[in-house]
């Protein structure tokens, strides 16, 4: 028989993978790897991403191997020159076909377009997989047969059309006979920008996935909608950079629940439903990004807000990114980001509508950023949160709505432990002055006062955006 191949990217895994079950069933398996560093760097993935990435497919390498499964390694300039790699390899090896999973993002949806169309033209097959979904975009429309752009009536449709068989798990292929092919050495990526957090922070593999997945369900998942929103306690699942890079699939996630809360996903209990509702939040955003091509062309998913008239504040945005806003909070979030490559979800939620409600700068800024230092960054969760945070995109919070960040603080980190562990110059102060020391204490402590005044910076962003809705 011939080979077939399997072109991995980000859906490093042999458990629950369909493009691999797909190809494994039709011959045996060459895989293959192709990086496109300069790509992905202006695409704004950084080094903690990259690097985690690249231990990824070490750790994917050795489990092929153990399948007699070789992973070949191709380094490309940009997208464009895929298909010629692709083709290149299959006709060295006699490869009749090509097997992948599908990405959403426009410009990843190109390069997989021209691939599969370079393959039909060199009368060879390049088939794509619905893999990081539980339904394909396209499939759950609203009444008139549009794309959704509000979440919740998404999220019910996903739950009325949800049957088992689309959770249906995909073996591990049998190991092949061995191929007389060994697999290549993958490259150390090019010298990067910042310098990876580390492995200590962020274990790559499926092994360490399994193993967070096992943890979280054991310990915290039924307390997971009480504690998600307190970046103190150990309450999120933790699971964001394996299921954007694939370590992890969706239907791993959705099937252990199912076996934790009585076969079912919509009701049973909170904690467990409360995790479904951000997995399906993930899928919508992928959906957005077929749906309404122009969020992944730097716009704004709502159109009035093409208009705002951002702010230009270099000095702003760089006390926000280096964690000097004077808002312990919003500092010890963004410094979070910085040393660890994660930051916890509420925070998220406050530090970027920080920027772009209390500064008025462009959240495109501080969406890159983001995108720069997470090592779970991908874009349309990336994109997502942050238009909804600046008012700009679907589901978008109001433009009235701008989070007080000492209410924040005080309300989803009371003790202060959060901003003590990242903004330890406070550490040593009472909790009732972690949030919002008092001036002389700043000065003492070397923190600085708020860059802005809270009331002052809100009404500033109620007057653009309310000048800009009633034009």
């Amino acid at each position: 028989m011939s080979p077939v191949l399997m072109w991995f990217r980000s859906d490093l895994r042999i458990h629950d993978n369909t493009a691999l079950a797909a190809a494994a069933r039709q011959g045996p398996v060459i895989a293959v790897f192709v990086r496109s560093v300069a790509h992905w760097h202006r695409h704004g993935h950084g080094a903690n991403k990259l690097d985690f990435w690249q231990r990824g497919v070490k750790a994917l390498s050795e489990a092929l191997a153990g399948l007699n499964i070789p992973l070949l390694h191709r380094d490309i300039d940009d997208f464009q020159d895929a298909p010629a790699a692709l083709l290149t390899l299959a006709r060295e090896h006699g490869a009749t076909a090509l097997h992948f999973n599908h990405e959403y993002p426009l410009d990843e949806q190109r390069r997989d377009a021209a691939v599969i169309d370079a393959f039909t033209q060199a009368g060879l097959t390049a088939r794509g997989h619905h893999d990081a979904v539980a339904f394909a975009p396209g499939e759950l429309l609203t009444g008139k047969g549009d794309y959704y752009g509000v979440f919740t009536p998404f999220a019910k449709a996903w739950h009325r059309q949800l049957t088992l068989q689309r959770l249906a798990l995909h073996d591990v292929p049998a190991p092949q006979p061995p191929l007389a092919l060994e697999p290549d050495r993958l490259p150390e990526l090019p010298a990067l920008q910042d310098p990876p957090v580390g492995a200590h922070w962020w274990p790559a593999g499926e092994e360490a996935a399994s193993d967070r997945l096992e943890r979280f369900l054991r310990f915290r998942a039924r307390h997971y909608a009480a504690q998600r929103d307190f970046p103190g306690i150990r309450g999120t699942s933790e699971l964001s950079p394996y299921l954007a890079l694939g370590m992890l699939s969706h239907r791993q996630c959705l099937q252990a629940v199912l076996g934790e809360n009585d076969g079912r996903l919509a009701d049973g209990e909170h904690g467990l439903t409360s995790w479904v509702n951000e997995l399906i939040w993930r899928e919508f955003y992928q959906h957005v990004a077929v749906g309404f091509p122009r969020v992944c062309r730097h716009r704004p998913f709502q159109a009035w807000s093409e208009a705002l008239p951002w702010r230009d504040d270099e000095a702003g945005f760089t006390a926000w990114c280096e964690g000097r806003t004077g808002y312990p909070i919003v500092d010890a979030a963004m410094r979070q980001l910085v040393q660890t490559g994660w930051m916890h979800n509420r925070l998220r939620m406050v530090s970027a509508m920080f920027l772009a409600k209390h500064l008025l700068i462009d959240w495109r800024r501080g969406e890159a950023f983001f995108l720069r230092h997470l090592v779970d960054g991908e874009f349309c969760a990336n994109n997502g949160g942050w238009q909804w945070a600046a008012s700009t995109g679907t589901d978008a919070v109001p433009y009235f709505r701008i989070f007080n960040p000492m209410t924040q603080a005080r309300r989803f980190d009371p003790e202060g432990t959060f901003i003590a562990e990242f903004v330890p110059e406070l550490s040593k102060l009472p909790a009732r002055h972690r949030h919002d020391p008092p001036s002389d204490i700043r000065h003492r402590l070397n923190y600085p006062q708020p860059i802005v005044d809270h009331r002052v910076a809100r009404q500033r962003a109620l007057d653009t955006f309310k000048s800009l809705k009633n034009d």
